[in-house]
């Protein structure tokens, strides 16, 4: 019998107050940095992993979390009439379906495999992140039409979130501005209901499978909530660059944490 929804952990005593405070502090920071530049899953899938988490349920639980800001910043823009839902609503369902796929293949891979491969690939998009080539971010001519965007690349990068997630939201805003001409701040907000989408497409298969730790999540969303608030407010005041090297110093500490536990 499939259970609709398991905490991995059921009381505060067998999380631990220190270790409850410092992923909240991980989920503010990461919503933070999460609404300027992306790539807030670098910050709280190495912080679950470092407390102890079981990478199948860090993938799971950072869903419930993220699913808060990407939800919240998704219907403002949409409230607000930024972008218009009959815009997004077929590149919406192409990256739900995309991260479904995802997220019900990795459920079947190794435990043993997934520890070594989730840090593997967030050390990957580390190194994108440090070493990728500036990208021109006031838009151009489209290089490829919006059905072969909306059947190919938005399932893609869907079906990456399904499975790993980190910094889903910066490669579908990179996608909009490079093959598609969007400038950033239009290809930002169309990322975030894409990344919305493949956020609760990801999240109904592991509650499904009963892969999130539920009272994490739902103490994390805080942390995400108030991040995200912050962040909203300091928008148009920092340097994005310094932000990106601040997500890769949090990232590596994270993981080097990770590493030093399992030694």
């Amino acid at each position: 019998m499939v259970e609709i929804a398991v905490s991995l952990f059921s009381s505060l005593e067998e999380i631990g107050w220190l270790v409850l405070v410092i992923l909240i502090c991980a989920a503010a920071v990461a919503g933070y940095i999460d609404t300027l530049v992306g790539g807030g899953g670098l910050i709280t899938i190495p912080a679950l992993l470092a407390v102890g988490v079981p990478p199948i349920q860090a993938l799971g639980t950072n869903k419930l979390q993220a699913s808060m800001g990407t939800g919240t910043a998704s219907l403002t823009l949409l409230f607000k009439r930024e972008i218009s839902f009959a815009d997004v609503r077929w590149p919406m369902l192409a990256a739900f379906i995309g991260a479904l796929l995802g997220a019900g293949l990795v459920q079947y891979v190794d435990a043993a495999t997934l520890e070594l491969l989730i840090p593997a690939v967030i050390l990957l998009i580390v190194m994108y992140f440090l070493f990728s080539p500036k990208q021109n971010l006031d838009g151009g001519p489209a290089k490829v039409s919006a059905t072969t965007h909306r059947c190919t690349v938005v399932p893609a990068v869907g079906f990456y979130d399904g499975m790993f997630g980190p910094a889903t939201g910066s490669f579908f805003a990179l996608a909009g501005v490079g093959l598609r001409g969007q400038g950033i701040v239009r290809a930002s907000m169309v990322a975030k209901t894409l990344n919305f989408a493949t956020n609760l497409a990801s999240l109904l298969v592991f509650i499904w499978f009963g892969q999130v730790a539920v009272l994490i999540g739902f103490c994390m969303m805080i942390g995400q909530f108030v991040g995200a608030s912050l962040g909203a407010r300091a928008l148009m005041r920092i340097d994005p660059t310094k932000l990106r090297s601040l997500v890769v110093i949090i990232c590596l500490v994270m993981l080097v944490v990770w590493f030093v536990k399992r030694l």
